[in-house]
């Protein structure tokens, strides 16, 4: 085989070698990702059905429901546009209240409940999280222009 052969295989594998490592890195990126998705879109069916995903907007008023085995709960999750009910099994963050800004990351369960793995609080009086306050914001555009009957 000639040098210049020889040369253009060694190309040719590196080559290769990097476009598998690097489909490697992609997908393991991909399968770490988390989105974030608000009650409208989890209802408009945006949101995965399996897999798991973070579900953001505010503690339901009157919505928080503790079981007896002191760490099960139960609360809905709106936009004010949208609810979902959400289950978690864990303690909850000491500035987890209703009426305030959540973040939960989870899936659907077999039945169709969403179940949270993981229950993130805002962190002051003042704070939400941006996608939290975005998502608040297009529910109450979207629910502006259903009284206005389309009319913008």
């Amino acid at each position: 085989m000639k040098q210049r052969h020889k040369r253009l295989a060694a190309i040719i594998g590196g080559l290769s070698a990097l476009a598998v490592i690097t489909a490697l890195l992609l997908n393991a990126f991909n399968s770490n990702m988390v989105f974030f998705f608000s009650p409208s879109d989890v209802v408009a069916k945006k949101a995965p059905q399996s897999g798991s995903f973070r579900l953001g907007g505010l503690v339901g008023e009157g919505s928080l429901v503790r079981e007896d085995d002191g760490l099960t709960v139960h609360f809905d999750v709106t936009d004010n546009a949208e609810t979902i009910n959400v289950t978690y099994k864990g303690i909850l963050p000491d500035l987890f209240r209703e009426g305030q800004g959540v973040v939960t990351q989870g899936s659907f369960d077999s039945v169709g409940n969403f179940v949270a793995s993981e229950v993130l609080a805002k962190h002051d009086e003042t704070y939400m999280p941006p996608e939290v306050a975005e998502a608040l914001e297009k529910a109450e555009q979207a629910a502006k222009k259903v009284d206005n009957g389309g009319a913008i």
